[in-house]
Formats: structure tokens, sequence, C-alpha cells
């Protein structure tokens, strides 16, 4: 049987968690703190439980250095769960700040308030999706289905960047081809919102930088777009400024700790500016589900129903852990792109054996695709065969793709790295012609 030690695992999530961080959360999970009781057992209502969410929400704050006009939640149902909470809440906002508008313009009349409303809603509701890889298609295609009741149209993909490149996802377009979703002062409805997805884990796709085109814009207008980022996949990876995006969300299993656990970064404007579930029924717009509700779960601090204490408290181990270690993300992120660079330039040592899959603009830190002499199924096997003896796992590509995926995230430190290349430069002196 072999030791956590003799294995590299590079597994796209759950992932790798640091080993002091399990071993601390092995005795939590026994006995936490000489309570004689698991993590896993007490009241997700006890004082304890609220300190744990308290410290992990302080340590979130200093690693990003979250503005004081924004809330950190934790829900459940990963990124998937928030693909829907995105457009329940959001489009609820886009509607109250109409009917706050409305209201302005109208007075108090709420059957002219809604009649207005309604039309503005008929005309120019648009949601504007950046499509870059499989989870932001994903995305988009719920918020197509979920507003679907209300007509077609109202997803706007400003972006599918599988368009020019064989209909696969491998590269992002530049930002002057892009559709978005023209400003109320460019002769446009403007948008509720521009959603993206950070990293795509399945394709290994990940957003350079911010948008110029959405920099340009923040804060100047009312109407600027409000955005909505999915950081599932490389959340703490790298430095970010909160204060550039209204929404950011992402699921704990890669980065941040273990399952059960989705957090969500939310302006306080937005928490505070949703109609009544009347006016939205009467809109035709479905209120957000409870379970999916910001503001609810905002109100309750994270506990209208039981949270996996257990869950919340180990993110906040890798984040203190990353506090004591770099103090900030820089230090974090030097560490990542260093082994991100390192693993890539071995692959394109060997270009007759390895075929990174996307664009070098857009190569992903986080998860490293690749194929084996062209995608071959049997040099793929080998391939994975060969690393599975050489205690490298979980390398195999997302069900859907294929090839062969590296996740290189944070926990995976730079010993088992030096373990890949070692391996990748093996195999390809074994298999040149």
């Amino acid at each position: 049987m072999p030791s956590r030690e003799e294995v590299a695992y590079f597994g796209a999530g759950p992932a790798p968690l640091p080993t002091t961080v399990l071993t601390k959360g092995a005795q939590a999970f026994v006995n936490y703190e000489d309570t004689g009781l698991s993590l896993a057992e007490i009241s997700h209502r006890s004082a304890t439980a609220n300190q744990i969410l308290a410290d992990t929400k302080a340590a979130l704050t200093s690693l990003l250095s979250i503005p004081d006009n924004y809330e950190i939640l934790f829900m459940h149902g990963g990124g998937t769960g928030e693909f829907s909470a995105v457009v329940f809440n959001m489009v609820a906002f886009w509607a109250e700040k109409r009917r706050q508008a409305a209201v302005n313009r109208l007075g108090a009349d709420e059957n002219k308030v809604l009649e207005t409303v309604r039309q503005e809603l008929n005309e120019e509701l648009r949601l504007d999706y950046l499509v870059t890889g499989s989870w932001s298609l994903k995305a988009s295609q719920e918020a197509a289905n979920l507003l679907e009741p209300l007509g077609k149209g109202l997803v706007n993909v400003a972006l599918d960047a599988r368009a020019g490149n064989n209909g696969k996802f491998g590269v992002i377009p530049p930002e002057e081809t892009w559709n978005l979703t023209k400003s109320k002062a460019e002769g446009g409805p403007g948008s509720a919102f521009v959603y993206w997805c950070e990293n795509e884990t399945v394709d290994g796709i990940e957003m350079p930088g911010f948008p110029a085109c959405l920099d340009s814009t923040q804060g100047k207008s009312e109407d600027a777009p409000l955005v909505v980022a999915d950081m599932s996949s490389n959340f703490l990876s790298r430095s970010i400024d909160v204060s550039r995006y209204a929404v950011i969300f992402g699921g704990a299993q890669k980065n941040i700790g273990i399952t059960d656990v989705t957090i969500v970064i939310v302006r306080k404007d937005v928490l505070s500016n949703i109609p009544s579930t009347p006016f939205l029924h009467a809109l035709g717009i479905w209120s957000p589900p409870a379970i999916l509700n910001w503001p609810v779960i905002a109100k309750n601090n994270s506990l209208m129903n039981t949270m996996p204490i257990f869950s919340i408290w180990i993110a906040g181990e890798v984040m203190r852990g990353l506090i004591s270690n770099h103090r900030s993300l820089a230090g974090q992120e030097k560490i990542a792109n260093a082994k991100a660079k390192a693993i890539y330039n071995a692959l394109d040592k060997y270009p007759h054996i390895y075929q990174v899959v996307p664009n070098k603009t857009v190569r992903s830190r986080m998860n490293i695709c690749f194929r084996v002499q062209g995608g071959e199924a049997s040099e793929e096997k080998k391939f994975l065969d060969g690393a599975e003896a050489n205690m490298l796992q979980g390398l195999k590509g997302h069900r859907s793709v294929g090839g062969i995926r590296v996740s290189n995230y944070n926990a995976v430190p730079m010993e088992n790295v030096d373990r890949l290349i070692a391996y990748l430069e093996e195999f390809a002196h074994n298999h040149s012609t």
C-alpha cells in the first residue's frame, strides 16, 4: 500500500489538499479541540460553528482584500447550482432597478409601474455570456432554459469561442469581435450582466485577465455591465481586484477545500435590491428558491439550513495556510505560474509526442490539457498506464474530450511537478521515432 508521499495526484476535482490540513482535519473529525465532539457532529447554530464561519470569512477577506461593500456566502449546490442562482438573483436585481426607475418617473401607481417594467422586460432584458469552454456553455444553456417561459433571445452569447476554431474550444477571440449587448449610451438596452468562467477545467483554457473592454466601463455609468465570474478552478491561485465584479463564485473542491461548499462573494447592493415576490410573479419571473436566494442566505449568515461546518473549517484552514505561507496571493500566484511554466516547457520540448490543446495565449495554469501523438488511443493508454506505474495519478482527461489533463492546483507541490516532468521526458525518449 503506497504512502501519501509516494503518490503524486493531479486530479481535476476533488483535488489534492495540503497534508497538514488533512492531518489536522483528521483530529477535528474525531474530537474537535478536545470538546469530545466531531466537527461533523456539532450544531450548525452553535457558537463554535458561528466562529468557524466568521474565521473563514475573515481569512478570505484578508487574502482577496474584499471591500466592505461585499458579502461572503457559503452555499450548497456547487458551481452548477450557481448557474441557476445567478439567473434567479441577477434578473430579480435587474427587475428591481427597473421598478425603482419607473416609480421615480410615474409615481406610486402600481399598475402603471408593473406594465412599464413588463414592457421593458419583453424588449430589453438581456444576459450576456462569454462562452469560452464547457462550463460557461452549460451556464448559458441553463440561463436559456430558465428564461424560456419569458421568451427567446434573452440570453446573448456574446462570444462562442468555438466559432472559427473548427467547432472546438481552445482560443479566446479578440475583444473587438465580441458581440456584447450595447449599453443605453450606445443605443442599446444594456445587459443585466456579463458572465464568464475564469478557468475552464475541461478544455484547459484560462482568461488571461479582466477584459479591457469591460474594465474601461466599470463605475463610469449606471448602465455599465455587472460582471459575474465563475472562479471555481482558479480561485485563490492569483490576485484579483474584487471591486471589478458584482458576483464571484466557486465550488470549494479545487483550490479551497472539499466538496459540499460553494463560496459566493456578492456586492451588497445586489442583496438589498430584490423586488417582492408578488411583483416578480406578476412579471412572470420566478422568485429565487430559498436555497439559492442570496439575500435569504445572507440574512441567515449562511445558516438558513444545515451547512457542512467541517467542510467550511477545512476551507478556512487552507486559507489560513496561504496567509501563513505567503501573506497575500502574490506568493501563491508566483508558485502556480512557475509550476505551469515548467510543465508546458516540458510538453513543448517534444511537439512530435505531446500536443497542447489550447492556444498559447489562453493556456490554463490550473488544468493543462494535451494529447499524446495526436490523440492516438493506444498511445494515450500507454502514457496513462506508465504514469500509474510511477504513482502519477489523476491524469486522464475529462470524459467529454479525452486526452490527458494535469491539474496543477495550489496543493500540488513542486516536487510532484518535477516527478511528472521526469516521466514526460522518459516517455518522450522511449517513444521517439
